[in-house]
């Protein structure tokens, strides 16, 4: 379902909450009036050097030679009320607002009218001082049971310094702090989804409590995402059961995909999508070797096998040897005695198509083509056994490679690596930005009733 609400105002371009609005409008007022003077750059320069605030802070405007941030021909941007905003809803991000210091900087705003050197500077360290201890805040990694496969695409904690660094090298200030453009789009869209839907909700409605509930938790997992810099990456989202390609900020392109069942989840996590492997094998599970291959194969014998082009291995080394079927006790299969190997020769019909993609990890996912498109015409896409399928393998390879893979023979698993590892994010969005509000999914694998272990507010970092 889809999620709106009135009770919104919009004000420099930035949708609010009726319960949010006095501290803006106390910053910038309703009709402001000029200011009584305007600073020069070398005087505000120079008021700037002199305004102290924490080491990070005073570090970051050394190096930019005390050019203000939030500060344009002497006077306060929009972006100020923008923040403003965001500090006052904190609590959606976990985090209290009171933290940041939201009336004293809307008492310099105020101040700063006049717009003395010196009342313009204070303004000018006390917003980049606030927006930085929140951006490094909102930051810090939770826990919201992602892998991490490889250590390096874990989230950590920037300095303040760095927050700052990146809201200067942004094209836009305002466009920046309205996007929430130090975390990554997904999560800047629901936020900004939720504060138009839920902000103006009663603090006591049940629903609207259940509602905040579970956009927290859903913006704790795409806080797990990566802050996007223009980098190449995918998401896999296994609520909506669909994969999204990143490339310079902006969606490159979308695919439906079939996701694990209830039962067998695929997983959050993090990864580096490090090659291809064409003409692939597939592992049977032993949950289907036992319920589909041995009992065809106690009917038909070899026959099954090999018209199913089937194979039992000796173990799941590199080295594993091809065990004759007449040497396979397929009754003790059957009962769940033993759990052999067995796979499934590349060719027409194989479950992993012609080809899948690599992330190395200790729970065996990968995404891969499939020749049975059927199951992506489904509403729901839950069918697989943790693995995600594809609904258009070779339009990713395309995407991942910058052309078709192919290769000259029939050979099994003929491994083709990445020039560069691209990053793959599993994720599991029950509640996401909608054109019309929030689209609330179905929480089919249950995560939502687990506890929450990442409540930021017990935070503290200053």
């Amino acid at each position: 379902m889809t999620l709106t609400g009135p009770g919104r105002s919009r004000r420099n371009g930035v949708l609010r909450s009726h319960l949010f609005v006095p501290l803006a409008a106390l910053a910038l007022g309703l009709a402001p009036a000029p200011a009584l003077a305007v600073a020069s750059t070398m005087e505000l320069s120079a008021a700037i050097k002199s305004a102290g605030g924490p080491k990070d802070v005073r570090g970051f405007y050394t190096a930019r030679s005390h050019l203000p941030l939030w500060i344009r021909d002497g006077r306060i941007g929009a972006e100020a009320d923008t923040l403003l905003h965001l500090i006052e809803t904190a609590e959606l991000d976990g985090l209290k607002g009171k933290d940041y210091r939201p009336r004293a900087i809307a008492e310099a705003i105020e101040k700063a009218r006049d717009g003395t050197p010196r009342s313009l500077a204070k303004a000018e360290v006390l917003l980049s001082r606030s927006f930085a201890a929140y951006a490094r805040d909102m930051r810090r990694p939770r826990d919201v049971g992602t892998i991490y496969a490889d250590a390096q695409l874990a989230p950590r904690t920037p300095s303040m310094r760095d927050v700052l660094r990146e809201a200067a090298a942004a094209p836009s200030i305002s466009d920046y702090v309205e996007r929430v453009g130090w975390m990554n789009p997904i999560y800047g869209q629901l936020r900004t989804a939720a504060m138009a839907k839920l902000g103006a909700a009663a603090d006591d409605d049940p629903t609207a409590a259940e509602e905040r509930r579970i956009v927290r938790l859903n913006l704790d997992r795409a806080a797990a995402l990566p802050v996007d810099t223009g980098q190449r990456y995918v998401v896999v989202d296994a609520a909506a059961a669909r994969l999204t390609m990143y490339e310079k900020g902006t969606v490159a392109g979308t695919m439906r995909v079939v996701v694990g069942k209830p039962s067998e989840q695929t997983p959050m996590m993090a990864a580096l999508i490090r090659y291809a492997s064409v003409n692939p094998y597939w592992n049977v599970p032993p949950d289907l070797v036992r319920s589909r291959v041995a009992p065809g194969a106690i009917e038909s014998g070899a026959k099954y096998l090999k018209a199913k082009r089937f194979e039992v291995l000796s173990d799941w080394s590199e080295q594993a040897r091809v065990i004759p079927a007449k040497d396979v006790d397929w009754q003790a299969i059957r009962d769940g005695r033993i759990e052999p190997r067995v796979r499934q020769l590349p060719g027409p019909g194989n479950a992993m198509g012609q080809i899948k993609f690599m992330f190395p990890n200790q729970l065996g996912v990968y995404l891969h083509d499939t020749p049975d498109k059927g199951l992506l015409r489904e509403s729901d896409r839950m069918f697989s056994a943790g693995c995600v399928r594809l609904e258009d393998a070779p339009r990713l390879a395309r995407w991942l490679f910058g052309k078709p893979v192919t290769v000259k023979s029939k050979k099994p698993e003929q491994r083709v690596d990445l020039p560069q590892p691209v990053p793959v994010y599993l994720t599991y969005l029950t509640a996401a930005a909608a054109k019309d509000g929030i689209a609330m999914r179905e929480d089919v694998y249950g995560r939502d009733a687990l506890p929450d272990k990442s409540d930021r507010r017990r935070l503290a970092s200053r």
